[in-house]
């Protein structure tokens, strides 16, 4: 036999050392195997063969000797080469369907799992298989540890020793057979969210089709056939009007409008139930009364399209408030065979709402991925073991509200305007003619007044900085400050990204100094509460598309003292605007020193 190899073990050559090669016009290949030395159908050769050169001529089909070693080559072949891979799945269909393999699904986001292509999502690592040492029953059993405490006791200084009840071998047997339950297999990205609480990429998730929450579960909500369905309409308490879902109100009244007639005359009609889960209540102030809040969300939620809400929730997965109640609620709703749907924008809370539902029937721990960035969830979750009987519960990707000014920040952003505290009241008492900044992000203008002052509190991330100056300023100080001490946007570059700055004018009154009368809220921002006896006209500015409403005021009572003129800058923001300064102030001393030292050259 003739070759020529480079860095090529013996190992790899035993498959080959059978192959009797005899030539009489050598021909020359040098990348791939000469294709009469193997039949038609042989695999192709791997490129870890490539470095192999072969000088090879036409074989007698006849050869016996040939086809023995072809056909041991082909079998190593086939070992060595690696299965073609299976077609990717990019949907957000989840495991709805009973026949999905529950490990084909993402447990955390319910994306399709893949270990073939690390840049796109769904791609995960098979966890090494965990083998028992037979011989750990038997070696193990005679050693007994020395102490299991940091220091030695008063006994062991005495001299008197406690000797612990020991189990017989049978019983040391049976506990080394019992195993841990095994956490399940999430991918790479929900791995990160949890470990790392971002997305390293987070652009390979514009692969992903766009939710359609209308074809993927409004038409199964429509079906007249099948048990009851059950609707979580999950609002985020700090964003109530920006997180509501309308759209999902809108189709859900609809369904129900319709199939409760059908019910009527006599035909079979699902009628859903919804329940409107008011959840992260822990992030209001504790003065807000239960019966006042209550009253004002259901009218806020027959305003956003809600026509019909079987129960009314108030619930704090943190502090583990409601979830109780609300859990018995769902299950005598949904019956023994019915379908419980969590709906809500992104980052409302679904995930941990459920999390929390799971921990709470026969402590069950939750394995959806939870993350305060929008957008954890990327398709239909069924949890299981939560809901008694055969009814099931889903959890559902987090629909884009367009009006959220959040879904437009970058990272970085949103950590300054997200809440994760109660909220506290910034008061300002201010005349006509005078402007108050929330970061840079939105302002009020207070245009016309019936009455000498009013009072003006803001209810927002205590992160965004505020400011309050005359109107014939603002301009100026957004121009000089946006991107600095007014962030976010973080950067002057980021404020033309965000878009055009729009204006709308409310004519608002009120009958009392005591408290707030109306709320002008900016979804994904916070709200403005307004406090006057009189009437009043009002400008609002934000960036074009960002949902702006007006409503009977969330939080009557205000700060006992109030902001001053100026700035009020967060820690978070002056520091970060104290080491952009910094940094600028570098830049610039080393040009005046490059300066200097090409002037003293010359």
């Amino acid at each position: 036999m003739i070759f020529r190899a480079r860095n090529l073990s013996p190992s790899n050559l035993i498959p080959l050392s059978s192959l009797a090669l005899f030539f009489t016009k050598p021909s020359f290949t040098s990348t791939t195997l000469i294709s009469p030395l193997l039949p038609a159908n042989t695999p192709q050769i791997p490129n870890k063969f490539s470095h192999l050169i072969f000088f090879t001529n036409h074989f007698s089909s006849q050869s016996t000797a040939t086809t023995s070693a072809t056909k041991k080559l082909q079998k190593h072949l086939q070992k060595q080469e690696p299965s073609s891979p299976k077609p990717l799945t990019l949907n957000r269909d989840g495991n709805y369907d009973d026949g999905t393999p529950y490990n084909v699904v993402c447990p955390g986001c319910g994306v399709h799992m893949q270990d073939s292509d690390p840049k796109l999502v769904g791609f995960f690592i098979k966890p090494p298989t965990k083998t028992k040492d037979p011989t750990l029953k038997t070696s193990s059993r005679h050693l007994v540890p020395v102490s299991t405490e940091p220091e030695f006791t008063a006994f062991l200084k005495k001299g008197l020793i406690l000797e612990e009840k020991r189990e017989s071998p049978d019983l040391e047997e049976e506990n080394l057979d019992k195993e841990m339950p095994e956490k399940p297999v999430v991918c790479a990205r929900c791995h990160s969210l949890r470990h790392y609480g971002k997305v390293k990429d987070p652009t390979m998730e514009n692969l992903l089709p766009e939710f359609d929450f209308d074809h993927t579960v409004g038409r199964r909500l429509g079906s007249v056939s099948g048990g009851r369905s059950v609707v979580l309409m999950v609002v985020d308490a700090s964003d109530f009007d920006g997180s509501f879902p309308r759209k999902v109100a809108k189709l859900v009244s609809d369904v129900t409008e319709e199939n409760y007639s059908a019910w009527k005359q006599g035909k079979s009609g699902n009628v859903p139930r919804v329940v409107l889960v008011v959840t992260k209540i822990d992030l209001l102030p504790s003065s807000l009364s239960p019966t006042r809040f209550e009253h004002w969300a259901r009218q806020r939620a027959r305003e956003g399209g809600a026509s019909k809400i079987a129960k009314l929730h108030f619930v704090s997965p943190v502090k583990d408030w409601g979830v109780k109640n609300l859990v018995d609620d769902v299950v005598e709703m949904a019956g023994p065979r019915g379908t419980v749907w969590a709906v809500g924008a992104q980052n409302a809370g679904k995930s941990t709402l459920i999390n929390a539902i799971g921990k709470c029937v026969g402590g069950k721990i939750g394995f959806l991925t939870e993350a305060p960035v929008p957008g954890t969830t990327l398709g239909l979750v069924r949890v299981e073991g939560v809901l008694p009987g055969q009814a099931k519960l889903f959890d559902t990707p987090g629909l884009l509200q367009p009006h959220q000014m959040t879904t437009r920040l970058t990272r970085e952003e949103q950590k300054l305007v997200y809440i994760s505290k109660e909220l506290k009241p910034r008061t300002y008492r201010i005349k006509a003619g005078n402007t108050v900044h929330i970061a840079g992000l939105m302002r009020l203008d207070i245009d016309e007044s019936s009455v000498e002052s009013l009072y003006v509190t803001v209810w927002a991330s205590p992160y965004l900085p505020l400011h309050m100056g005359k109107t014939e300023n603002a301009q100026r100080i957004l121009e000089d400050h946006i991107g600095h001490q007014l962030q976010p946007p973080i950067g002057e570059q980021r404020e033309g990204q965000l878009g055009s700055w729009v204006r709308k004018e409310f004519h608002i009154s009120g009958n009392s100094w005591e408290s707030s009368s109306v709320d002008i809220a900016a979804a994904g921002i916070g709200w403005f509460a307004i406090g006057l006896k009189g009437e009043a006209v009002l400008g609002v500015w934000t960036y074009e598309g960002v949902g702006v409403v007006l409503r009977n005021a969330l939080l009557p009572h205000r700060a006992q003292l109030f902001e001053e003129a100026g700035f009020t800058v967060s820690k978070i923001v002056s520091k970060a605007d104290q080491t952009l300064n910094k940094s600028q102030k570098q830049i610039e001393k080393k040009k005046r020193s490059d300066q200097k030292t090409a002037i003293a050259a010359e």
